[in-house]
């Protein structure tokens, strides 16, 4: 095979893990951080003492072993390829000062089995940049007052790890190319993932099979806090098979994020809406989520903005709350919404006391096809614009049961503009085929 940059590199990366092991034989997992003057339970400060054992075990390419225990440290520099291992639950670094509990600039750096403990002062427990190979396995992060990881600029996989009781948010992705998988996400302050770039452009992080509860938006603003899972600016963001629990406002919330897909998510008990993909983005991808209480369970909006192209099929969506006039704009139960170049098929929605499907929003509409979707137990079967300039919209082969204030109804901006158009006058606005629903 040629030599590449590309596999130059990653040669490089893997020779820095793989050099011959300089533990004595009696440390089969590495340096013991003991032999350096570290000591375990003890209250005076270990900052120096860890600092010479984390790097006279990167300058031999050797795994650092820190033993059961709390460690009252400083914040620490981790040098390039720098392993470091503990048992789980059980190695504590813990934060005495200000700052950040572990910093890093560049290289490949692996962590598994440690819990760090900020103090509830650490602005990050850990801010790594530029770190090509990361791999963050089986930690615990908590009570930092600012973020549990901030990773700017890095690529690697952060797997089966905990992170709990952070001021801001559990995991700050920037301008990185990461796998978030399997970890578990507790009380964070404004969010729990955020995947964001300083400008649009591909990002490819693959976000699943996380667990994240009870996400809070102590920062207010206008949506960039109390998200569960933000992707911002970010292309070719994948969101999957992630349970979500209890966020302020939102359990997914793309922004400008082109060709994101959010598949197989279940999401419960969400402020505002559930699911949301929003402002400048193209060609969304939203399927096989399930929503259960939400004030709305899925929107595709702001058409204005340059947001057009979603894909909305085979989501389960129920339990929808409306909460005006105390709730913003997104507060006002329905099922989903969606304005431009969009297909909503095969989805099912039940209970959306004000509308399931909400077809445009005044002039904002174009190219909508609504299909074979199932709504039970609603307000508005399916709200369609008719205000003048409204583009085109087809709504046909859905299953509409008690919807108690008509099964397709022509809206204008939110108000009722017409009757049931299943039952007629539907001939009157010519952008609109209605056909072959089936209402009870």
């Amino acid at each position: 095979m040629p030599l590449t940059r590309r596999s130059l590199t990653a040669g490089l990366l893997a020779s820095a893990f793989a050099a011959p092991v300089a533990a004595r034989a009696d440390e089969p997992k590495g340096f013991d951080a003991a032999r350096f003057g570290v000591r375990a339970n003890a209250e005076a400060d270990q900052t120096q003492a860890l600092q010479r054992a984390i790097d006279a075990a990167a300058k031999s390419r050797t795994p650092l072993w820190l033993a059961p225990g709390r460690y009252r440290t400083g914040p620490l520099t981790l040098p390039a390829a720098v392993q470091i291992a503990g048992e789980r639950n059980a190695t504590r670094p813990t934060l005495t000062g200000a700052g950040s509990l572990l910093s890093a600039r560049g290289g490949a750096i692996a962590l598994s089995g440690v819990t760090l403990d900020g103090g509830g002062r650490a602005e990050a427990l850990i801010d790594f940049t530029a770190v090509a190979d990361l791999r963050i396995a089986n930690c615990a992060f908590t009570q930092a007052r600012g973020n549990g990881l901030t990773l700017t600029q890095c690529a690697g996989t952060v797997s089966g790890n905990t992170i709990a009781d952070c001021g801001d948010n559990g995991l700050m992705s920037l301008d990185s190319r990461l796998t978030v998988r399997a970890n578990t996400i507790q009380r964070t302050g404004n969010g729990g993932i955020r995947v964001w770039r300083s400008a649009k452009q591909s990002d490819g992080s693959v976000i699943e099979d996380n667990v994240i509860e009870d996400t809070a938006a102590r920062a207010g603003g206008d949506g960039q806090n109390g998200n569960a899972i933000n992707v911002y600016r970010a292309a070719d963001v994948t969101v999957r098979d992630n349970v979500i629990r209890r966020a302020a406002f939102t359990a997914i919330r793309g922004n400008a994020a082109s060709r994101i897909k959010i598949i197989g998510n279940q999401c419960f008990a969400l402020g505002e809406v559930a699911i949301y993909s929003e402002f400048e983005f193209e060609d969304a991808t939203i399927e096989r989520n399930l929503i259960d209480i939400a004030a709305v369970g899925i929107a595709v909006t702001n058409m204005d903005r340059g947001g057009h192209g979603a894909v909305v099929r085979d989501n389960t969506i129920r339990n929808m709350i409306n909460k005006r006039p105390q709730g913003g704009p997104d507060s006002h139960g329905v099922g989903i919404g969606v304005e431009a170049d969009t297909e909503v098929t095969g989805n099912t929605i039940e209970n959306a006391p004000v509308m399931g499907i909400e077809v445009g929003s005044g002039k904002y509409l174009r190219d909508v096809t609504v299909a074979r979707n199932t709504l039970r137990r609603t307000g508005i079967g399916i709200g369609v614009t008719v205000v003048e300039g409204a583009g085109k919209a087809s709504i046909t082969d859905n299953v509409i049961a008690q919807a108690r204030d008509g099964a397709v109804v022509g809206m204008h901006w939110d108000k009722a503009a017409t009757g049931d158009l299943t039952r007629g006058g539907a001939e009157r606005f010519p952008n609109l085929t209605i056909r072959d629903n089936k209402v009870s």
